[in-house]
């Protein structure tokens, strides 16, 4: 037997697995590095988050990934060259992350890499009926398994995609596993560049969980200040507080047929960009608003669709939480536009359910690393309008 093969073997088999999970997102900050150790599968899985960091990119790294991020026409031996590229990238920034936390590779059992989504393209999204729905995220997993010499899972969202999903959002698959409850009615919303939420029913309906997008959530703000300021983000909101927020904008923001569907339904910034901004502008006459105003109703916008879409949920529930993770989490204006509009639900930081919000999805895809290796697919199988699936593609270092 080729001893790689023997190897996953074994730590298929193991009571508690090692296991690093990667998450970057489209607001391409940094590389989410979780350490998780996982013991069982299923629903008497057990996962402790052993070591986090955030590492962060390089100004050149985010220059590559947005001359190809969500655009449909790119340069080729760029796009060709970046899957190999941010592979190395990644790989590299684990190596250092374990050097920091004075851990051998050779003590971790897997890698569990979400990748970088470069194209989200689903049906749904694109209208198109001559394609398939498809979602592309890059970072070649065989690339990080031989630079860090870990056994990677990656690639996730394929399996989904070809077993009859749309590829997103994943989380509820360990949402479900793991924080399910007796009596409460739980939404776990993450506000990335996208946001969505997990609905968790509690033991007391007959409701099934299920995961959905809800619209923008910092991908747009991030664009505005990347574009007119050539920063990153509006941390804190230190612009957004300072403007107005344009009702007339604001509405024409919210009629986007997307905000209606009903759920679950995905979406990205191939949808929610400066080009839907600006259409917006144009239609609401609002094209010679001060930044600040402008900052101000992208986040009221963003945090408009999130409470519309909780609202539309919660009709007939009661013992209500939303637990709150995500980039968004640190974003003052939005959350406690989200936590006043929101009076019948406890809102809080998902940090209250054990796990760092800014770890949790890299600890997510840990978990579904950990599925693919010692679970299987019956342990998903009351996920709403999901396939039943392990997902990841596995890369062996030698």
């Amino acid at each position: 037997m080729n001893l790689q093969i023997e190897r996953l073997y074994q730590i298929s088999r193991k009571k508690a697995r090692l296991i690093i999970g990667l998450m970057s997102g489209t607001s391409l900050d940094g590389l989410d590095i979780a350490l998780c150790r996982i013991e069982h599968a299923g629903k008497i899985t057990k996962i402790q988050l052993e070591k986090f960091s955030t590492m962060e990119y390089d100004d050149e790294f985010r220059t590559r990934v947005r001359e190809v991020f969500a655009k449909r026409h790119i340069d080729q031996q760029l796009f060709s060259g970046l899957n190999a590229y941010i592979g190395i990238t990644h790989a590299n920034l684990i190596n250092a992350a374990l050097k920091q936390w004075n851990i051998a590779n050779s003590e971790i059992d897997c890698i569990a890499s979400h990748g970088q989504t470069v194209y989200h393209a689903p049906k749904s999204l694109t209208k198109d009926q001559n394609w398939p729905n498809s979602t592309l995220q890059i970072g070649d997993g065989d690339h990080i398994a031989v630079h860090t010499g870990i056994i990677t899972l990656s690639d996730f969202r394929q399996k989904h995609i070809a077993a009859g999903g749309e590829g997103a959002p994943l989380a509820a698959y360990g949402d479900y596993l793991l924080f399910s409850h007796p009596t409460e009615n739980r939404f776990l919303l993450n506000i990335g560049g996208i946001s969505n939420f997990t609905f968790i029913p509690s033991h007391q309906t007959k409701l099934k969980a299920y995961a959905t997008d809800l619209g923008p959530g910092n991908t747009m703000m991030n664009q505005y200040m990347k574009t007119h300021f050539d920063t990153e983000m509006d941390k804190d909101a230190q612009m957004a507080k300072t403007g107005c927020v344009n009702e007339d904008l604001l509405n024409q923001l919210l009629a986007e047929e997307f905000l209606t569907l009903p759920f679950p339904k995905t979406t990205g910034p191939e949808l929610f960009n400066l080009t839907y901004l600006q259409r917006a502008q144009h239609s609401s006459k609002t094209t010679d608003l001060p930044h600040k105003d402008v900052m101000a109703t992208l986040n009221r916008f963003a945090a408009q669709a999130m409470v519309n879409g909780i609202r539309s949920q919660t009709e007939g529930l009661s013992d209500i939480a939303v637990y709150i993770s995500g980039g968004g989490l640190h974003n003052p204006l939005l959350f406690d536009y989200i936590k006043t509009s929101l009076p019948t639900c406890k809102v809080q930081s998902f940090a209250t359910l054990g796990i760092d919000p800014d770890a949790k999805e890299a600890v997510l895809f840990a978990l579904l690393a950990n599925e693919t290796l010692a679970g299987n697919k019956s342990n998903v199988a009351y996920i709403k309008d999901s396939p039943a699936v392990c997902m990841g593609k596995i890369s062996l270092p030698e």
